[in-house]
């Protein structure tokens, strides 16, 4: 019985490491289709997670601290968008300019709005759910339960997602840019809008994936709380070769070591068990993502 609840405890943190893992690498899915590097995912996630607490702190309520935290999210991908889309700034460059850009001004912005260091005060976050109907699903019930609702909206986003980069036209389309714009464009598609709206998704889904650091696992933002996850996102997408399902099954590989060395910080040492999820990534990059290939048309523009 104990190893059994062992094991539903390992299986329950895994899905809560993996959902901020996914939805910063759905984002980076819908960047990537349209041509555009991933690379400004952890900017894009730290803002989320400061400017969702900074919403439910001013409204008292953690769905709207949400939706700021997605807004924050698009806002500071909006800028990796204006240098590499419309000023032609390698994207690699962009990308890690917002990355720079929220590291820097999260902990300003936590010293001039909360007057505290290294973290802000505690804010309305979210509960798990109450439903004890959960809990009788046989074998996954008590697992699930210990999940809130941000993880089941995380679910469907994927199948979302997925329906739309290869059920759809606008999707298709957005494919088609990401291969090749020049031809795209030679078809009438309006490259720079398809450009822009995949990386604006990008942003929206790792604010998503920040606000789930600091209202979904915790109640408050604390400095530099992604922790390279934008970064280790990057990685699952090109372990799951740029498609919605393949990042969810690279989060849930990912999610495991993170959850694995949380719970062993305390029976091994933790800066060794600390290093496993970055270990795991080196092997990721050096053993499996190395002959991944992006789409053809990544970081080329339109010739005028």
């Amino acid at each position: 019985m104990l190893n059994m609840n062992l094991i539903s405890s390992i299986l329950a943190s895994t899905l809560r490491s993996s959902v901020p893992l996914i939805l910063a690498s759905m984002g980076g899915c819908f960047s990537t289709k349209a041509g555009v590097s991933d690379l400004g995912l952890e900017g894009m996630m730290l803002a989320g997670s400061f400017f969702a607490v900074l919403g439910s702190w001013f409204s008292g309520n953690a769905w709207i601290g949400l939706f700021t935290g997605i807004l924050f999210g698009i806002i500071i991908s909006m800028l990796h968008a204006v240098m590499h889309i419309t000023y032609k700034v390698n994207a690699s460059i962009s990308g890690m300019c917002v990355n720079l850009l929220a590291s820097a001004i999260t902990p300003l912005l936590l010293e001039i709005v909360f007057h505290m260091g290294g973290k802000s005060v505690a804010v309305a976050a979210f509960e798990k759910p109450d439903g004890i109907w959960i809990k009788k699903i046989p074998v996954i019930g008590p697992i699930l339960a210990s999940q809130n609702i941000l993880f089941f909206i995380t679910i469907v986003l994927v199948a979302a997602g997925w329906i739309f980069l290869y059920k759809t036209k606008i999707g298709l389309r957005m494919r088609m840019v990401g291969e090749n714009p020049q031809a795209a464009s030679t078809v009438g598609l309006n490259v720079n809008r398809y450009k822009y709206f995949g990386v604006a998704a990008s942003g929206a889904l790792a604010g998503f994936g920040g606000a789930y650091l600091s209202l979904g696992q915790m109640n408050l933002f604390v400095e530099n709380m992604t922790s390279g996850r934008g970064y280790i996102a990057v990685v699952i997408d090109a372990f799951g070769r740029y498609n919605p399902a393949g990042v969810l099954a690279g989060s849930l590989f990912f999610g495991f070591f993170d959850s694995v060395q949380t719970m062993f910080q305390s029976v091994f040492p933790s800066q060794l068990v600390m290093m496993t999820p970055y270990v795991i990534t080196l092997f990721v990059i050096i053993f499996v993502v190395k002959g991944g290939r992006g789409p053809a048309g990544m970081g080329k523009h339109v010739e005028l």
